[in-house]
């Protein structure tokens, strides 16, 4: 039976964190206000001294949870390897970054850790002992265009499997299981002048399995503007989208044991609580169904939206309707 509990990632409120209007504590009285059980939080965006964790900001951070009655449940790490000028970082190297901040999401207090996939499956098998010793479980974030079944994917799960260790496993994004257009990136679009039709046809392309470079070409020889053609390379990018989801969600079904955090991304939540573009209905189901024990964290990735507070507020609604909560 599963263990699921809401929360909310800080990377919500970016728009109002980069432009002032939000400070730290307003982020997370906001994700209270919203109904969250607990946060996660983007390191490199929201510690201002990261890498590390200073005392003095563990001490403010901690005051703000306890005044709210919230904690930090993920510490959502950063992995660069263009760190240096002269060359890319070893491997050696990445898992000293992914190690320290282990060390810091304990500090912090946060049982699990969100892992970029620039680590190799290698080296996060490399971490297990680390993530043991500390109390702090690492998952790789299944992100667009990435799904269960991709290569990548692949070779992390035969490195968990290997490591027999419960402390690495993944991170599911729900934005992999796109079924329709961005909804945001076809407004912007069409406001840009972009006529709906060539919307269409490139939504139509991408769904039939045209090649991005001969989509592209089409489309530049109808004479589309930039808009359009930006559109379209998010539709082959990080917001993929496909006829259906069924396969994906066999594949999430699979990878289950090994998840222990995920991802409720959306883009645009209606009025009625329905998302624009992922099927909610279809993907809840199969975690409730699941011995799964953990945070759905939602993460509006629409940082141009006015009315961000309200749609993380909708998105909350929605998956406490479909969950029964």
């Amino acid at each position: 039976m599963s263990n699921i509990k809401l929360g909310i990632t800080l990377f919500c409120y970016t728009r109002q964190w980069c432009t002032g209007e939000f400070d730290l504590e307003d982020c997370i009285r906001h994700a209270k206000e919203a109904g969250a059980e607990g946060f996660e939080i983007v390191a490199t965006q929201m510690i201002p001294s990261y890498p590390y964790v200073s005392d003095k900001f563990l001490g403010e951070i901690t005051a703000m949870c306890r005044h709210y009655d919230i904690e930090p449940v993920c510490y959502s790490a950063n992995m660069d390897r263009g760190l240096r000028g002269d060359r890319n970082l070893t491997e050696d190297e990445m898992l000293a970054m992914a190690i320290n901040d282990v060390i810091q999401a304990n500090k912090m207090g946060c049982k699990v850790m969100r892992e970029q996939y620039l680590l190799s499956a290698d080296a996060l098998a490399r971490l297990a002992p680390y993530a043991e010793e500390y109390n702090v479980k690492v998952g790789i974030e299944i992100h667009n265009p990435e799904t269960p079944y991709t290569p990548a994917i692949l070779a992390y799960r035969e490195a968990i499997e290997k490591s027999g260790s419960h402390y690495i496993g993944f991170v599911p994004d729900f934005g992999l299981f796109a079924t329709k257009p961005n909804k945001p990136a076809w407004d912007e679009a069409l406001a840009a002048g972009t006529p709906v039709e060539q919307l269409e046809e490139a939504k139509q392309m991408r769904l039939d399995g045209v090649s991005l470079e001969e989509a592209n070409d089409r489309l530049v020889k109808e004479g589309a503007n930039a808009a359009c053609l930006s559109a379209l390379q998010g539709m082959y990018g990080f917001v993929q989208f496909r006829k259906d989801c069924n396969k994906e969600l066999e594949g999430l079904k699979e990878i289950m044991p090994y998840c222990f955090h995920m991802h409720g991304k959306f883009h645009y939540m209606y009025e009625d609580l329905h998302e624009a573009s992922i099927p909610y209905e279809q993907i809840l189901p199969v975690v409730a169904d699941s011995d799964y024990e953990g945070y759905i964290v939602s993460e509006c990735e629409n940082h141009t939206a006015p009315d961000t507070v309200e749609q993380v507020r909708r998105h909350l609604a929605m998956m406490r309707k479909y969950l029964n909560k």
